[in-house]
C-alpha cells in the first residue's frame, strides 16, 4: 500500500495520536504565507455551542412579546429584565459580557442562521456544520480543511519546515475540530493543557520492513517526530506569552480555554484557527427555573459565553492583538419556538451566530424572527441566512479568498455578508444595509398568492420553507430585471398550514410567514 493510499485509509485518521493526552495535527496554506509572518497575522477563533442554542432566549426580539407570552409563557423572560442593545433586539440578562462587547462596537449579531432542509440530529447537523454540505450530502472534509487541501495536497509530509514551523490549527480540548479534516488528514491538533506537553517516545530505532506494515509504522515515526517539533514550538509561545486581564475566571471553562488561546497569541505561535467548545445546549428540560425564566441551566451557560469573550476581548486590546484576531460563535441548530411542558424547548431549526472583533462591523443583521401566537407545536426560526455565507463571508474578507473559490468550495449560492470591516481604515461607515423589501398576498391564502417586490438587475432566489425548515419548491431562481416584480405562486398541493416564502438576491433576503387555510 501506497504512502498516500495509507493516509487517506487508515483507521488512524479517526483516532489521531495523542499530545499531552489528546489527538493532534496540523495544517498548512501557501496562500497563508504573507499572513503567518509579521505582526498582522489573522487569527480566527470558533466557539461550538454543542446541543443546539435556543436562540429565541439568547438573542430576544422585543417586538414580539405579545407572542413570546402565547407560545412561551413558562419560559419567557420578563420584558423589564432584557439587556436592551437596539430599539427592537435586547440580549438574555446573563450576557451582561456579550452586551459590554456589543456597546463597545465589537460584535456583530446574525439572525436566524441554517440551512435548507433542516437536520436535527445532533450528529447529523454538526456534520453539516462542520463539513459545509448540503442537508443530503455526506461530505468527508470540512470546510477549512477542505481550503487547505487546495494549497497543501501532499499534508502533512515535509511538516512542519521552515516556512512554516508552527501548528496553524488547535483545539484547545481534547478532540480535533472536524472543520479542519482534510483528505488525507486532520489538519488541526488539539491540546488540553500547554503547560503539560512532553516528548513522544519513537517506536522504532530499526529499519522499516516492506510492505504495508512498514508504511504503517513509517506513518506513525512521521507523525510523532511531527508532534514532538509542535510541542516545542507551544511549550515556547506557552512561556512567552502573557495575559493581561483581570476578568478570567478560574471556574469558567471557556474562558479558561480562550485565556491560553490568548497566551498563546501573545507568545508568538502563528496558529490561524482556534477551536473551543462549551456544552450542555441541549435543554429539554429545564432550561429555566420555575417561577425564575432569568435563572436555569441556559441562563448559566449564557453567563459563561458572555463573561468569556468579554475577557478574551479585553486581554486582546490589552495587548494590543485585537485587529489580528476574530472570533464566531456556532451551534449544530436553533429550538423551537414554542417551549415544552418542562421548561425547556426542543430541536428546531435557525438561531443566530455572534462574530466577535475589532474588526467586525457592529450591529445587528438580519430581521427579528416572527413570534405568530398560532404556530405549529414543531415549527422553529426560518432560516434568513445560510450559515455557510457566513464562513464564506469570513473567507473572504478576513483569509482574502477570492470569491470564486469560496461558491466553489461551500455553495454556488452564497450571499457575502458585511460581517467585516477593513480595520486599516479608522473612520469606517458601519454600513450593514437595509433588509429586502416584499410583500405576499393574500395571506392568509387559499389556492394562489402573490409576491410582490422590487429588486435591481440582479439574481433572485425564492424559495417555500415548511415550519421545520424542508425546501418544498424553489418557485424562481433566475436574473431578473430592474423594476417592480409579481410573481404568482400556485399553492393547490400544500396542505393547510403554515409556511415561510425565503427571497435571496445578491444584495439581501428577507423570509416572511404566510399561510393556507381552507
Amino acid at each position: 500500500m501506497k504512502r498516500r493510499s495509507f493516509l487517506q485509509k487508515s483507521s488512524l485518521l479517526s483516532a489521531p495520536l495523542l499530545l499531552g493526552g489528546v489527538p493532534v495535527s496540523a495544517i498548512s496554506d501557501k496562500s497563508f504565507l504573507n499572513l503567518l509572518n509579521g505582526d498582522d497575522d489573522r487569527v480566527l477563533v470558533l466557539i461550538q455551542l454543542n446541543g443546539g442554542n435556543d436562540g429565541l432566549n439568547t438573542v430576544i426580539p422585543r417586538d414580539q412579546q405579545d407572542g413570546f407570552a402565547a407560545v412561551r409563557s413558562n419560559i419567557m423572560i420578563p420584558e423589564n429584565s432584557l439587556l436592551n442593545i437596539t430599539d427592537t433586539v435586547a440580549l438574555n440578562p446573563a450576557l451582561t459580557g456579550l452586551e459590554e462587547v456589543f456597546n463597545d462596537g465589537k460584535a456583530n449579531i446574525i439572525q436566524s442562521v441554517g440551512y435548507p432542509n433542516q437536520n436535527r440530529s445532533h450528529f447529523r447537523s454538526l456534520d453539516i456544520w462542520h463539513t459545509a454540505s448540503d442537508a443530503d450530502d455526506f461530505l468527508d472534509t470540512g470546510w477549512l480543511g477542505r481550503y487547505l487541501d487546495t494549497q497543501f495536497p501532499g499534508f502533512p509530509e515535509g511538516y512542519p519546515n521552515e516556512n512554516c514551523p508552527d501548528p496553524l490549527a488547535m483545539t484547545v480540548g481534547s478532540v480535533v475540530t472536524e472543520t479542519c479534516q482534510g483528505i488525507s488528514s486532520n489538519f488541526s491538533l488539539a491540546v488540553v493543557d500547554p503547560e503539560n506537553l512532553s516528548a513522544l517516545a519513537t517506536p522504532t530505532n530499526n529499519e522499516l520492513a516492506e510492505g504495508c506494515y512498514g508504511n504503517r509504522l513509517a506513518f506513525l515515526i512521521n507523525t510523532i517526530e511531527q508532534t514532538n517539533a509542535y510541542n516545542e514550538v507551544i511549550e515556547a509561545a506557552n512561556m512567552s506569552g502573557v495575559n493581561l486581564s483581570s476578568k478570567y475566571a478560574d471556574d469558567n471553562g471557556l474562558a479558561v480555554k480562550l485565556r491560553t488561546v490568548a497566551r498563546l497569541i501573545s507568545g508568538g505561535l502563528g496558529t490561524k484557527i482556534y477551536v473551543v467548545s462549551l456544552g450542555g445546549f441541549d435543554t429539554h428540560a429545564d432550561q429555566t427555573v420555575d417561577g425564575d425564566p432569568t435563572s436555569g441551566a441556559h441562563a448559566a451557560l449564557l453567563k459563561t459565553l458572555g463573561d468569556a469573550i468579554c475577557a478574551f476581548q479585553d486581554d486582546l486590546k490589552l495587548q494590543g492583538l485585537e485587529e489580528r484576531v476574530i472570533g464566531m460563535t456556532y451551534s449544530e441548530f436553533g429550538r423551537r419556538i414554542r417551549s415544552n411542558a418542562s421548561f425547556g424547548t426542543d430541536h428546531g431549526t435557525a438561531a443566530p451566530l455572534v462574530v466577535f472583533g475589532s474588526c467586525v462591523n457592529a450591529g445587528v443583521i438580519g430581521d427579528n424572527p416572527e413570534i405568530s401566537p398560532d404556530v405549529d407545536n414543531q415549527e422553529g426560526v426560518p432560516m434568513q441566512y445560510d450559515f455557510r455565507s457566513v464562513y464564506g463571508s469570513v473567507l473572504m474578507d478576513w483569509f482574502s479568498v477570492p470569491e470564486d473559490d469560496v461558491r466553489n468550495l461551500l455553495f454556488e449560492d452564497f450571499q457575502h455578508l458585511p460581517i467585516l470591516r477593513d480595520c486599516s481604515v479608522t473612520d469606517t461607515t458601519n454600513a450593514l444595509g437595509e433588509s429586502l423589501k416584499l410583500n405576499i398576498y393574500p395571506n392568509p391564502f387559499r389556492d394562489y398568492t402573490s409576491l410582490e417586490l422590487t429588486t435591481g438587475n440582479e439574481w433572485v432566489k425564492i424559495s417555500i420553507y415548511d415550519v421545520i425548515g424542508h425546501e418544498l419548491r424553489v418557485v424562481s431562481n433566475r436574473l431578473f430585471p430592474a423594476g417592480n416584480h409579481r410573481i404568482s405562486i400556485e399553492t393547490h398541493q400544500l396542505p393547510v398550514g403554515s409556511y415561510y416564502c425565503r427571497v435571496q438576491t445578491k444584495q439581501g433576503q428577507k423570509t416572511v410567514r404566510m399561510v393556507k387555510v381552507r
